[in-house]
């Protein structure tokens, strides 16, 4: 799959762009909040309908005006498709496929992108939600329709927590609840499907992420991933008992036995306290977390390895061709065995992004069609817009 032009208007810092782009290689380079992230941030937001810096959409659209338009025409082998995306501050974004309007959560099926970014180190050492976020927007990627399930699992969610929160209020007890158990059926179908396809995402990541963690650090640590679920007794929001959780019986039925086992506690506190948006992705190296334990350079490696495994997975399943490779500012954060190892390991698919402050930072294989970016400008290739001495040294 290969991003033949990109097209902005009133996104982030860019009131109007045009970006043509090839296959292999294509470096933009420019200091620091200068643009070049946002170019990488469209692309990567037509693949998995979310930014990798933001959880909402309004820091998208330029300042002072209602909407911004991401345009993109892609090549997949023979065949073109051209996606429009109109992403607006207020009410539901707009999608159209060769010209003919679709939901906005079709996109995926035709943009497949992987992003590494300076951002993903929280993934490793963040808070349990930016693995979640992590394992879900591949999962869209996989399976467009798990949008939608996520989607409503996020407002059923929602509406239960708020019963729960107003019955609290009221004083009620556990046996007036009697309204609870429709949003519990709810909350156990959509949230059992969401807990069983992160449960096969993480086994199928599993031989692929240690084949990427050994290739990007160089030596084999045993790079581990599973889950840690709430409704096996897990509670990773309150920081105990993050450990793997073996299956036990049907997904829906310890779900609603979890429910119910914690319904009083739920009353009192006013939160829905079991289901997958309490569930963990633990990740380990020589069997210890990498959270708390792993080394910067470790943890780094895991990340990369996390985003190498999620394109080698894609690119496996993908009937469209080889995902986007995207490496935002990464090369700046890495030591120069790494930087040599990733862009070994990225150089063999179709289309690889990579964006940078400083020329040098960027090993030589991936130094092809570099274009200069300035003040929300492409001002075009580095041979007509040669960069300062000590960006280009």
């Amino acid at each position: 799959m290969i991003v033949e032009h990109l097209s902005l208007v009133d996104f982030r810092n860019y009131a109007q762009a045009e970006l043509e782009l090839q296959p292999g290689t294509n470096l933009l380079v420019g200091r620091n909040g200068q643009g070049k992230t946002n170019l990488a941030e469209a692309v990567a937001y037509l693949a998995t309908l979310g930014s990798h810096r933001v959880s909402a959409d309004a820091p998208l659209v330029r300042e002072g005006k209602d909407a911004a338009f991401v345009r993109a025409r892609l090549a997949h082998g023979t065949r073109n498709v051209t996606l429009e995306l109109q992403i607006n501050k207020q009410g539901a974004n707009k999608a159209r496929v060769s010209g003919n309007p679709v939901r906005t959560n079709e996109l995926p099926r035709y943009a497949q992108a992987v992003l590494f970014a300076p951002e993903d180190l929280t993934i490793v050492r963040g808070d349990p939600s930016a693995r979640r976020r992590f394992a879900d927007q591949l999962l869209v990627q996989r399976t467009p329709r798990m949008a939608s399930i996520l989607g409503d699992y996020d407002r059923t969610l929602k509406q239960r927590t708020t019963l729960l929160k107003s019955a609290r209020a009221r004083g009620m007890k556990v046996e007036q609840l009697t309204t609870l158990d429709v949003w519990d059926d709810k909350l156990v179908a959509l949230g059992s499907q969401i807990i069983d396809a992160r449960r096969r995402l993480a086994a199928d990541l599993t031989d692929p992420l240690a084949r990427a963690y050994a290739a990007i650090a160089g030596e084999d640590h045993t790079p581990e991933i599973a889950w840690a679920l709430s409704i096996g007794g897990a509670d990773p929001e309150e920081g105990d008992g993050v450990e793997e959780i073996s299956e036990v019986g049907a997904t829906e039925d310890q779900f609603r036995q979890a429910l119910a086992a914690r319904r009083a506690q739920e009353l009192e506190r006013g939160l829905t306290l079991v289901g997958p948006h309490r569930d963990d992705l633990v990740l380990r190296l020589r069997g210890l977390p990498v959270k708390g334990y792993a080394s910067h350079g470790e943890s780094w490696s895991m990340a990369l390895a996390l985003r190498l495994s999620s394109a080698e997975l894609l690119r496996a399943e993908s009937p469209g061709g080889d995902p986007i490779l995207i490496l935002d500012d990464v090369f700046a954060e890495l030591d120069a065995a790494r930087r040599g190892r990733l862009a070994g390991v990225v150089a063999g698919y179709e289309q690889v992004i990579v964006t940078a402050a400083v020329a040098r930072d960027i090993p030589d294989p991936l130094r092809e069609n570099a274009v200069r970016i300035e003040a929300g400008q492409i001002l075009g290739s580095l041979d007509d817009h040669p960069l300062d001495e000590g960006e280009a040294s």
